[in-house]
């Protein structure tokens, strides 16, 4: 009986090493959910993505929102991740509320969650967040702008060229940002539009793209044809609102500044179409989180923050030709050096 009970103890052992090895020989799965496939910013956090899985040893799987505040397709996502056995889930959130439910079920089931460059609300709802610090660009183009308005920021009339209804946390960041540098108080920090300052004209949405961009620029022309100074969400929208502009002869009276740094965004500050933009880095965000991911699959290790930080900081700069006192900027030439997509 004793030999029996031995012999099928290792029977049982040896069978659950041949079904552990299959399993190693799998390697780690990853997923990386973005708000869109077409926006250049996601096409770079792509590539990054990609050519550093492949480095590692990482199988990745991309997927992608028909556009950008579809949170639909983003959730549907996930549920294909965790029934995979991802090890880990790189995620820009359309919808930064309303996605923190689904991220709790990956995170429960023993998924890393990383999100790139859109905080989740709660930050915490992630395991970490590798993103471009989106107040301090809000508040680079802001300044740039008040400064080079110079007395004339006292009488100026500003638009808000805004991402989608649900106001996701890189949206917030970059109007109450750009406010800051501005100088106009944004009242509650964690909201888009009750400020109370004259100078305001008003904000629309764009979904982050030039058709959206070009609508919103012309209704807010509706409401106040005086206005001269713009802030977009992306450079996308920035170059909708100039081709509203020009449509009918305003775009050398309107000042225009964003937030991205792509290579087309960079070649729309040479030529004048934006006055300047903060340039954040989506190669890196996307390389580092397959990184991670990788190492939380070989030892159990999570990201930690940048020190005097909640999320991992890949950097910004501000790109101009027509730099001003007291904003530290690079050109277009170096910034072409450094754009993507």
């Amino acid at each position: 009986m004793k030999k029996s009970v031995i012999s099928a103890a290792v029977a049982a052992l040896a069978l659950g090493v041949a079904f552990a090895a299959p399993a190693k020989a799998a390697g780690v799965s990853a997923c990386l959910i973005t708000k869109t496939d077409t926006n250049p910013f996601f096409v770079k956090m792509k590539e990054g993505a990609t050519a550093k899985a492949k480095e590692l040893g990482v199988t990745l799987k991309s997927y992608a929102g028909k556009i950008d505040g579809d949170s639909e397709s983003q959730v549907a996502a996930i549920e294909s991740c965790i029934a995979d056995g991802a090890k880990g889930i790189l995620i820009a959130a359309s919808d930064t509320k309303g996605i923190v439910p689904s991220v709790k079920k990956a995170r429960d089931a023993g998924l890393l969650v990383i999100a790139l460059d859109t905080p989740l609300e709660p930050a915490d709802s992630a395991d970490a967040t590798f993103a471009t610090d989106n107040l301090l660009a809000g508040k680079l183009v802001g300044q740039w702008a008040k400064e080079t308005l110079g007395d004339k920021v006292k009488d100026a009339k500003v638009g808000f060229l805004d991402l989608t209804p649900s106001q996701p946390s890189v949206d917030v960041l970059r109007d109450q940002g750009f406010m800051i540098g501005f100088g106009i108080d944004p009242k509650d920090p964690n909201k888009i539009g009750d400020e109370t300052d004259p100078r305001i004209v008003g904000h629309d949405v764009t979904n982050g793209n030039e058709e959206g961009g070009r609508k919103a620029m012309e209704n807010l022309l509706q409401k106040d044809s005086s206005i001269n100074v713009i802030h977009t969400i992306n450079e996308p929208a920035a170059v909708g609102a100039y081709q509203a502009l020009k449509a009918v002869g305003l775009e050398k009276q309107v000042l225009i500044v964003s937030i991205d740094g792509g290579c087309p965004g960079v070649k729309s500050v040479k030529e004048g179409v934006i006055g300047a933009t903060a340039q954040q880095y989506p190669l890196m965000m996307a390389s580092l989180g397959v990184e991670a991911i990788k190492k939380f699959a070989d030892n159990g290790e999570k990201p930690k923050p940048t020190e005097g930080k909640s999320f991992f900081d890949t950097g910004v700069s501000l790109v101009t030709d027509k730099p001003v006192s007291g904003v530290k900027s690079i050109d277009t030439k170096e910034g072409l050096g450094k754009c993507w997509g």
